[in-house]
């Protein structure tokens, strides 16, 4: 057992120290959903309205906020982990080969973003197999990650990752460094870095919460960074084409990544990269989990063990 590094807590945790490259202390990944409009089509499914507010709102990310991501990950020299739905693809087939282009990583990311409770295990399979066929055929790289559209996962969609051959998915929480679940690699996510929750508005009457303030979210970010850093983990941003496209959120991430560049004993790698380490050193089995979802608990009364 170890005990969390930092400040000298005595609590220790059951689990061991996550081991990253020599000589580096934690990890930052740095990746993007390239959703662009997908998630409102597939929101609307059968009836779209004629309203262009919402479509041309997504539509920037595409054509102008995935453009300043790349040159701007390209100013840092970082590489990224970029995730796009098969449909944002075969619109703009450009997109692909732009990706690989500037050296980064491409992952899947459903067809149509669609929502997992709105579909079947044989519709997931179906999406996930069109998508891949898309990706090699566009880019001429087969993928190798798959990230769920929302963060959501099941056993079965576990298990189709596994089948088809994938070496990781990054959609879950369960540690805050990689782990396996199921026996697929899992690189986590967090929603706390994730700039559609505070920056994600469309108006028209869709919107659930404001916008927030950048430089709030910025401090925020800062202090996940350093205290994962400090702890050894793995900080996950998570940033939207048509979302941190926009300039103000372009200032941001210069900020935020001007802090993580000058620290030396950070490793900033793509999904793929911290999956190839994870599987091939000591990280391995260490932190291995199962994915099995729990019987209700309706029918327990208190103090009964299941069964």
């Amino acid at each position: 057992m170890t005990s969390s590094p930092g400040k000298g807590y005595a609590v220790e945790s059951p689990w061991p120290a996550y081991e990253w490259p020599q000589g580096k202390r934690s990890a930052a990944f740095l990746s993007v959903d390239v959703d662009a409009h997908s998630p409102l089509l597939w929101s609307l499914r059968d009836a779209v309205p004629e309203r262009l507010g919402g479509m041309e709102i997504r539509r920037f990310g595409p054509r102008t906020g995935l453009y300043r991501l790349l040159d701007l990950f390209g100013h840092y020299d970082f590489k990224a982990s970029f995730y796009v739905p098969g449909f944002v693809a075969e619109t703009w087939p450009e997109i692909l080969p732009a990706i690989v282009g500037a050296g980064h990583e491409i992952g899947l990311h459903g067809y149509f973003h669609e929502i997992v409770s709105d579909v079947s295990d044989r519709e997931f399979t179906e999406a996930l197999e069109a998508s891949l066929d898309l990706f090699v055929r566009q880019a001429g790289v087969r993928p190798v990650g798959f990230r769920s559209p929302a963060w959501e996962m099941t056993p079965h969609m576990l298990r189709e990752v596994k089948r088809i051959g994938l070496a990781y998915d990054s959609s879950l929480s369960g540690f805050d460094h990689p782990y396996e679940i199921d026996g697929v690699t899992e690189i986590p996510v967090q929603w706390a870095t994730d700039d559609a929750i505070f920056f994600k508005f469309e108006g028209g009457g869709r919107d659930k919460w404001p916008l927030q303030s950048g430089h709030a979210v910025l401090e925020d970010w800062l202090s996940e960074w350093r205290t994962l850093h400090r702890f050894g983990g793995l900080f996950t941003l998570t940033v939207h084409d048509w979302i941190s496209g926009r300039a103000q959120r372009i200032a941001l991430l210069e900020k935020l990544l001007e802090a993580i560049a000058a620290e030396s004993s950070a490793w900033v790698a793509t999904a793929d990269e911290i999956a190839d380490h994870h599987k091939n050193s000591p990280n391995s089995g260490r932190f291995s989990v199962e994915g099995a979802v729990p019987q209700p608990i309706g029918p327990r009364r208190f103090g009964q063990a299941d069964g």
